[in-house]
């Protein structure tokens, strides 16, 4: 298990996963649910920042972007693993049985396994503030992660050193087949301070 929280934060002002959520750090809640799930966490952090969360596997530097540092902790994963799993820090909602959903798929046979939702609004393909066409939806959907992959298939997608915006895309790249599993709705992504506060309320069961 592979728990990406190296990102500077820089929409959100600051490394998001460091601050407090319902009383424990975005991070340490993320940490804490992937170890329920996996033999073990390799946690990627900023270069420079000493761990004081829950135990781990063990913890490396992150690279100057997503990909680079997925792959610095691909490089501390055991060669025995069979299954990898990833997941971004800015998650901190996703619960055991997500996890458990990804890991089960691949394990019957897909190369990777993503949580996916059915994009339910209108998606208008614009040039500025010009509106250009509609896009047809039934065949798109959102991601999420955790993210889970066959070990092999996911250390031959990163071999390379390419990029993108999400381990899937890599694994596509080269030939992996990728299956989807329901997401979950609460399992947002932390992008503004607006987002910290409903995860908290999500939590705590005030959803004013």
């Amino acid at each position: 298990m592979i728990v990406v929280g190296a990102g500077s934060g820089t929409r959100f002002g600051g490394p998001k996963q460091f601050l407090d959520l319902a009383g424990e750090r975005v991070i340490d809640r993320c940490v804490r649910i992937a170890s329920r799930c996996a033999a073990g966490v390799v946690l990627v952090l900023p270069e420079g920042i000493e761990w004081d969360g829950p135990a781990v596997a063990k913890v490396v530097a992150g690279g100057e972007t997503r990909s680079a540092s997925v792959r610095s902790g691909i490089a501390c994963v055991p060669d025995d693993a069979e299954v990898i799993v990833v997941h971004d820090a800015a998650r901190p909602l996703a619960t055991s049985a997500l996890y458990e959903a990804v890991i089960a798929a691949v394990e019957q046979g897909s190369d990777g396994a993503v949580p996916a939702l059915a994009v339910s609004d209108t998606v208008k393909r614009v040039q500025g503030s010009q509106v250009m066409a509609t896009v047809p939806r039934d065949d798109l959907v959102t991601v999420q992660t955790p993210q889970a992959f066959r070990a092999a298939a996911f250390r031959r997608a990163h071999a390379e050193g390419a990029e993108a915006t999400d381990d899937a895309e890599l694994v596509v790249a080269t030939g992996g087949v990728v299956v989807t599993v329901p997401g979950e709705e609460d399992n947002m992504k932390i992008t503004n301070k607006g987002d910290l506060t409903r995860a908290a309320a999500l939590i705590t069961g005030d959803r004013r």
